[in-house]
């Protein structure tokens, strides 16, 4: 059992929030939300950050994305797209409540930056589209916010256009995500009759004056045609939030009709414990139900206070530490992102959960075990950026400065150490060849290529084993095309790319055994090292493991990191196609040493020798990618669409009727992916879509895998 470490304090920080806040916060913690919008590509996140941003005053011209103009899709990239690749943060106010807000990615190349933005945020607007629904990205960024803990609101978008239908949305939610979604509001008309939304905790009808561009907003009493629907809407509503609290059920025993007060803290609690997911509707782009989710943000959304104390470990003793949200407590704060700004150099995103950061401040980085000094402490506006003096407990910011620092470092003090958990990232599945245009070109390109990784963690440089071709590894054929445009446009690199190829990995069938004896003369120095390996296949997904089962005796200590390391170069190259291999466990079982030969090297070059002959004793396969698809094509196209994807080696999963079109789920290898939005246009005349996210690793057939091998 691990003890809970509790750290003195400089002050006491009881539950009262003004025994937590230093003088200099520009509001207390209890008005602050750090909160992201989160969604599958095309939902309408940006456009629901603009209008956010226009009716807080942060800008003062809504952007529009289809005109690339926005504030939060700031890169070139993205404007010309008309897509979001990287997170956008920024402060706002509303109604004297300070939002962090952290506009993230839909499309599944970027899912990195959704993962980091959610490890930061204390609630997130999950934004769903009023036609599409939940659509495959819409799981997967829903399962990460699961999987942190972050509560959700919910904004069911776009239902002014045709074949919008926000019941089957709510339903969606409840059935495809396990949501325990709640309307909280109704569509006030559908399609091109929607003219407003319904509040049914103040059982009002608000409409948002066009010639404002929505900015007034008309409260009205709810028309007469609606007053049936929104009272059994808002019976439901009252019933759902009583099951889920119990001082809101012990209001509806004495009173059906529960008060708003009591109604809305009910709400708002349920939503901090994950409980309950209240549901709001509107249409960004028609600047409807925009004002109505920031009052949402601000009435139910957690502030850091409401967050339970974020746990770290003791980099030394690894005793497990606790920080409480307070600007007294000893520092901690997570460097979520990191980007090269042309300005300011190396831009470091941080959440503060605890003490203050000050400009020229030392802080200590316990991964590097070293004191770096803090230059500047910037707020963050999109690509904008304005000088502040402190970033306090519970605010998200930006450090310019810190050379040492990558994405997942805790920043704590020297003397109250604390290392916080990191984040976790996918591996990259596709790769491609890049090299210099001309020779002047060489070093520049690996000094951006090592800029760029810097930055993302998905994206990763090698080196191919037998060609000496420089590799860059990514997450899909876009996020690969986009590091190549920010080469030539931001760094002034010219370089020339192969295909994206598939990025294969190898495992073992079977368990082997195996020993290498290294003895030879190098530069007059004997050397000896001797090694025997056992390795076995592990759980599909667990990673690689390494367990010693010899005695210093017979591996010295000084040698077990040379072992190791010879073990690892064997897992990084594998013996199929010379990919790395995964999901094995190597046991160290014996081998020997000399008493005046014994080297590092001779051990390093026994372990991997070793290991390559254990590997291919093992009956060692490829595995390949497998991507979750889903289609949504008229239903007229279905055979030709099912056929294509048969011919792809894919499995049908699903087949789902949706008025005009039928939804068709697949699992389809990733390496028969390449061009199909192309042939897909081809098969439809135009008219179907496709979208896909990483599902899991399988066995290449070994018809395959032979001409792979031998290609």
């Amino acid at each position: 059992m691990v003890a809970v470490v509790e750290q003195p304090r400089a002050k006491s920080s009881s539950d009262a929030p003004h025994t937590r806040e230093a003088e200099g916060r520009r509001r207390a913690l209890q008005k602050v939300r750090n909160m992201g919008i989160v969604a599958h590509i095309d939902a309408g996140k940006t456009t629901v950050s603009e209008r956010i941003l226009f009716y807080a005053g942060r800008v003062h011209k809504m952007g529009e994305v289809h005109e690339g103009n926005t504030v939060m899709d700031w890169m070139v990239q993205e404007q010309e797209r008309g897509i979001t690749i990287t997170s956008a943060a920024t402060t706002l106010f509303w109604h004297d409540n300070q939002i962090n807000l952290i506009d993230t990615p839909g499309h599944v190349d970027f899912t990195v930056e959704v993962e980091r933005s959610l490890r930061v945020l204390d609630g997130v607007i999950g934004v769903f589209c009023g036609v599409g629904g939940v659509q495959p990205q819409s799981e997967t960024v829903w399962r990460q916010a699961k999987k942190y803990h972050v509560p959700c609101l919910a904004f069911v978008n776009k239902l002014d256009r045709m074949g919008a239908d926000f019941v089957w949305v709510v339903k969606q939610m409840r059935e495809k995500l396990a949501a325990p979604a709640v309307p909280v509001q109704l569509p006030w008309g559908r399609e091109d009759q929607f003219q407003g939304v319904i509040d049914l905790i103040r059982m009002r009808a608000l409409r948002f004056d066009e010639a404002s561009k929505g900015a007034q907003v008309i409260e009205m009493d709810i028309p007469a045609e609606l007053k049936a629907a929104a009272e059994a809407a808002r019976a439901q509503m009252i019933e759902a939030v009583a099951e889920k609290d119990e001082e809101v059920l012990a209001a509806y025993l004495e009173n059906p009709d529960v008060a708003e007060a009591v109604l809305k803290a009910g709400i708002r609690r349920a939503t901090v414990r994950g409980a309950l997911v209240p549901v709001l509707c509107g249409s960004a782009l028609r600047n409807k139900g925009i004002q109505p989710l920031l009052d949402a943000v601000v009435d139910f959304l957690p502030s850091p206070l409401d967050v339970p104390a974020v746990e770290g470990h003791h980099p030394k003793t690894k005793d497990l530490l606790q920080r409480e949200v307070s600007d007294f407590e000893p520092l901690s704060a997570l460097v979520f992102k990191i980007a090269n700004d042309p300005y300011v150099g190396k831009l470091a995103f941080v959440r503060v959960y605890s003490g203050v950061l000050k400009k020229g401040a030392n802080i200590f980085n316990p991964r590097t075990s070293k004191r770096e000094r803090l230059g500047r402490i910037v707020e963050l506006h999109a690509n904008h950026r304005e000088d502040i003096e402190a970033l306090y407990a519970g605010e998200i910011g930006g450090l310019a400065g810190l050379k040492l620092a990558t994405t997942g470092d805790t920043l704590c003090s020297e003397n109250q150490p604390i290392a916080l958990e990191r984040i976790e990232f996918p591996e990259p599945v596709v790769a491609m060849a890049v090299e210099p245009k001309t020779q002047a070109d060489r070093e520049k390109l690996r000094e951006a290529l090592a800029a760029l990784e810097g930055e993302d963690p998905t994206f990763r440089i090698s080196t191919n084993p037998e060609t000496g071709q420089l590799l860059i590894n990514g997450m899909g054929e876009l996020h690969l095309e986009i590091i190549k445009d920010r080469l030539a446009r931001e760094f002034h690199v010219q370089a020339n790319a192969g295909r994206p190829m598939v990025a294969y990995k190898e495992t073992i069938c079977e368990p082997a055994r195996a020993e290498h004896v290294f003895e030879r003369e190098i530069g007059g120095r004997g050397h000896f090292g001797h090694i025997t390996l056992e390795i076995s296949p592990a759980t599909r997904g667990s990673g690689n493991q390494i367990v010693w089962k010899v005695s210093p005796d017979v591996v010295p200590h000084e040698f077990r990191e040379a072992v190791e390391q010879g073990i690892n170069d064997g897992l990084m190259t594998g013996v199929v196609g010379n990919y790395p291999l995964v999901d094995v466990v190597v046991r160290v079982v014996g081998g020997g040493t000399h008493p005046v030969d014994a080297s590092e090297i001779a051990f390093r070059s026994a372990a991997v020798m070793a290991f390559r002959d254990a590997a291919r004793a093992a009956a060692a396969v490829m595995l390949e990618p497998i991507m979750k698809v889903e289609i949504i094509t008229p239903e007229e196209y279905v055979g030709d669409v099912l056929g294509d994807v048969n011919g792809r080696r894919g499995r049908i999963r699903d087949i789902e009727a949706r008025e005009a079109a039928q939804i068709i789920q697949a699992e389809v290898p990733l390496a028969e992916l390449f061009g199909y939005a192309t042939q897909l246009r081809s098969l439809t005349k135009g008219r179907a879509s496709y979208s896909m996210e990483p599902g899991h690793f399988e066995m290449v057939p070994e018809s395959l895998q032979n001409s792979l091998i031998n290609r």
